[in-house]
């Protein structure tokens, strides 16, 4: 007997229409008059008639599933693993595939579908990054599948009619002859998918009837065909088992009928060696194999654009689909099992051929089934690729794809579709490949099946399908399942596949544009914040793990680069809101102001690489406007400890921002010569924070600060390159108080270690400068200073500094008859102007060489109200020209030595 075609070790199974086979109306369908004549409709128009649940979706989801495995596979998997075993693969197959078609069932009755099947799916749910690399991949899958049936069929016809070894040898052999038969069939699907989709959609009923047909057969001659013995093909006789001093293998092989003992044979598992491959069997092996037979259940999500109701044709066409398929395989699987021997089984792949009625039968289903699934994977492959160049994820390189007829066939991405189809052709047989396709496939079905996951972990509103049966287990179940068969193919090949896809997304997401989708990334970082802010308890906040957690407010953001830059490096991974204060009243407006200017200073962040928050307020002062910040700002646990201001004086603000449109300045009062702000309300702030048991920083001449300049000083400079932080933690407007273990010296202190902890800052070295006066031991301080920078694990080298000249200078504080005044705490005094002078040029005279930035201590605003000006005066007096400085005030303990 001539050798028949061996088992198909190649894709066999891709989705048929994996990805829908619609077009975009050309223009609007030309209405009935009333007693007019019936119009004749144009092809187009006959093209956007929409499908029933049985045409649009249980056809080509069975076609797809169906494809030749029915009539190659099936004696092979219970050959080689028995009945229970197969039946057991076709639970596990089934089982798995089950969770992707509930998942598919849940997002396609979520909202309508539009080119591109999976693609939109994923896309539109994970984002444009996810998306796009399983669209290309997808693409690439359906591409190579298309090829992969065209040298399937090549293979069957050649061994039908090919010489020598042929039924009937009426057609030559070989390599270049069989890619001239690929390349004809091929050619033959891409007119088909030239003409257009709706050419295609008539045929698969036609296709669906021969199947059906010659499966009717198959089962009919299980019952109709007596008892025979069957010559097995040459190439099984050619590979014997055994070895030469053992018996011969054998040649021919039975079908006994329905038999016992055939069942009782075939229950067990027995595997050998393949005859086609040489390779000896396990039960992965099979089950990887049978397992292609059971893809393609994207058939009907693909088609729903031309599908009467999408939401209930999917749900219902899949499922039937899949129940029936599942059926039929399981059902098979028992009729041979009790009606062939294992030997046949095994030995002959295309068994149901010589079993049937009439023989041509399997044959010719074999060529129509195979055909079908080439042409849907050809048309597959170009809406995918119409639908990622229509997105434009990759830019120009696939804008000519987005090329239509005037009926929207997407002709260019079907031709690029199909050269790739014939270049895959010249590799010829594609074993190898086979194995990517199917795992390029699970790739997408996992991909379905994490959307559906994070659409139901985010929680949504919005996210309400119609259909569901369906919870987060089995979208786990989905997803586990996939990877365990991915790795279950090839584990190579797998782990290369997501390798692959991993680039895609990091190549997709710096090269791509924005899109308008929406991203589900935000709906569950929104779902996961909340509920850990939820668990953030202020009432368990405890100093060892207290961080500052910062509200810089920002009055013109383009003269304040430099300082929003410093701060983003003190904040330590806690808080960091940008303030902004506008003046108005809502009452006189006809909206909010600051809606539109959000996404101005959401850019600025952006292009300064910073980590923060912005919050705008609306308000008749600024001291109201920070009060409003102060009091709302933050959420649960995570809210500003810390209020930081730029200093109050006469610098002129400078624009620092290179890119002009970012962001737009916030005030033109604020610019120039005028200010919003009076000196009396500039310190009401600082008392404000000081009540609301805020720490306040003030920052001075930081207008000018370049934090790539600083950090990286010229090595030619006197002090080779040296970085320094000057910390003065002594409250110098209270002479006559040197402690620097208070709460504001100790958070002073905390701020400036927490500089130097950061990666950039790290070089920099702390020089604390503790001021001295005659009469006291220098040494002594010096120690106890030591001692307890040691225990708060401080590094910092310390510079004692004789201040008897200044501290002479110092006038006393006034007393005051007012009751109200005296009943609130100050730390400041009535200071000369040459007292504040000569601490001031003390300070720079220490700066050898210039430090980066100093600390100082801030005292507490007065009580007195009228004192708010010359409080400022003093401040301005002892920082002027220090350079870049901050002004410190802490109020609650930041710093413990426990454990």
């Amino acid at each position: 007997m001539t050798e028949r075609t061996p088992l198909l070790h190649y894709r066999l199974s891709a989705s048929v229409n994996e990805s829908e086979l619609r077009s975009p109306p050309a223009g609007p369908v030309p209405e009935r008059q009333p007693g007019g004549p019936r119009q004749r409709r144009t092809p187009a128009q006959r093209q956007r008639q929409k499908l029933s649940t049985f045409f649009g979706v249980v056809i080509p989801t069975l076609l797809s599933m169906f494809s030749v495995v029915v009539f190659l596979r099936i004696g092979f998997v219970v050959g080689q693993s028995g009945l229970y075993q197969a039946i057991a693969m076709f639970l596990v197959a089934y089982l798995i595939i089950s969770m992707t078609v509930l998942s598919v069932c849940a997002i396609s009755t979520n909202g309508a579908l539009d080119a591109g099947g999976a693609y939109y799916m994923i896309s539109r749910a994970l984002g444009p990054e996810f998306g796009g690399s399983i669209g290309l991949m997808f693409f690439l899958a359906n591409v190579c599948g298309s090829a992969l049936y065209v040298l399937g069929l090549v293979e069957a016809i050649v061994g039908s009619f090919g010489m020598p070894e042929g039924q009937f040898g009426v057609l030559p052999s070989g390599y270049w002859w069989s890619l001239l038969y690929g390349t004809a069939i091929t050619l033959l699907c891409l007119l088909v998918c030239l003409v257009g989709a709706h050419i295609y959609a008539k045929a698969t009923f036609i296709i669906f009837l021969v199947v059906m047909f010659v499966l009717g057969t198959i089962f009919v001659s299980f019952f109709a065909v007596r008892p025979q013995t069957i010559t097995l093909p040459t190439s099984a006789t050619r590979n014997p088992t055994m070895n030469a001093t053992g018996p011969v293998a054998p040649t021919t092989a039975n079908f006994t009928g329905f038999k016992l003992d055939t069942l009782l044979g075939n229950l067990q598992a027995d595997y050998t060696v393949d005859y086609t491959t040489g390779t000896m069997m396990s039960f992965a092996t099979v089950f990887a194999v049978m397992f292609n037979g059971c893809t393609g259940i994207m058939a009907g999500s693909n088609m729903s654009g031309d599908l009467k109701s999408p939401s209930s044709s999917i749900p219902r066409g899949t499922i039937t689909a899949v129940i029936f398929t599942f059926i039929i395989y399981n059902l098979l699987s028992v009729l041979i099992a009790c009606s062939c021997d294992r030997v046949l089984l095994q030995k002959d792949y295309s068994f149901l051929t010589d079993i049937n009625i009439w023989h041509p039968f399997v044959t010719i289903g074999v060529y129509s089934s195979t055909l079908s699934a080439a042409m849907s994977n050809l048309i597959g492959a170009s809406r995918i690729l119409y639908a990622l160049a229509r997105d434009d994820l990759f830019g120009k390189a696939l804008s000519p794809a987005k090329r239509t007829s005037q009926s929207g066939n997407p002709w260019v991405s079907v031709l690029i579709s199909w050269f790739l189809v014939q270049l895959v052709l010249f590799s010829g047989k594609l074993n190898t490949i086979a194995s990517i396709v199917t795992i390029f496939f699970l790739l997408v079905y996992a991909a379905v099946d994490l959307a559906c996951l994070a659409l139901e972990w985010a929680s949504a509103p919005n996210f309400r399908p119609t259909f569901r049966y369906f919870t987060w287990h089995t979208c786990v179940l989905g997803i586990v399942g996939c990877a365990i068969m991915m790795f279950l193919i090839n584990a190579i090949y797998a782990s290369a596949s997501i390798a692959f896809m991993l680039l895609l997304l990091l190549l997709i997401h710096y090269l791509s544009p924005t899109s308008s989708w929406g991203y589900i990334s935000q709906a569950l970082i929104f779902h996961q914040v909340r509920k850990y802010l939820l668990m953030l308890d202020v009432r368990k906040d405890h100093v060892k793990f207290w961080r500052p957690q910062i509200l810089l407010m920002v009055s013109n953001p383009r003269s304040s680069v430099g300082l929003i830059t410093f701060i983003n490096d003190i904040k330590k991974s806690g808080l960091y809101v940008l303030g902004h204060v506008q003046l108005g009243d809502l009452n006189t407006l006809p909206s909010d102001p600051l809606q539109s200017q959000y996404d101005s200073w959401l850019s600025l962040v952006d292009h300064l690489n910073i980590k923060a928050f912005v919050n705008l307020t609306l308000a008749d002062s600024v001291r109201h406007g920070v009060q409003h910040l102060l009091f709302i700002s933050g959420l649960g646990g995570m809210r500003p400890n810390t209020l930081i201001l730029g200093f109050y004086d006469d610098c002129l603000p400078k624009d620092r921002l290179v890119d002009p449109s970012l962001p737009v300045r916030q005030d033109s009062g604020e610019l120039g010569d005028g200010k919003v702000l009076g000196a009396q309300e500039y310190v009401a702030i600082i008392a404000d924070a000081m009540k609301m048991l805020k720490n306040v920083v003030l920052a001075r001449y930081f207008n000018n600060f370049d934090r790539t300049q600083v950090l990286s000083p010229p090595s030619s400079s006197p002090w080779k390159g040296a970085v320094y932080v000057d910390v003065w933690p002594v409250n110098l407007l209270r002479p006559d108080s040197c402690s620097y273990v208070d709460t504001c010296s100790l958070f002073l202190l905390q701020l400036a270690c927490i500089l130097n902890m950061v990666r950039g800052w790290k070089k920099a070295t702390l020089r604390l400068f503790l001021c001295v006066e005659e009469g006291r031991s220098v040494r002594g301080s010096e120690e106890k200073l030591g001692q307890l920078l040691k225990e708060l694990r401080i590094k910092a080298r310390i510079y004692p500094v004789p201040w008897d000249q200044q501290v002479a200078l110092a006038v006393e504080e006034e007393e005051s008859d007012d009751d109200y005044v005296n009943s609130f705490p100050s730390n400041t005094m009535h200071l000369s102007d040459d007292y504040l002078s000569a601490v001031n040029k003390l300070i720079l005279d220490q700066a050898r060489p210039p430090p980066a930035v100093r600390f100082l201590y801030l005292p507490r605003p007065p009580a007195d109200t009228r004192r708010y000006t010359s409080y400022l005066h003093q401040l301005e007096l002892l920082t002027r020209d220090l350079g870049p400085t901050l002004l410190i005030h802490g109020v609650t303990p930041v710093i413990t030595t426990d454990l």
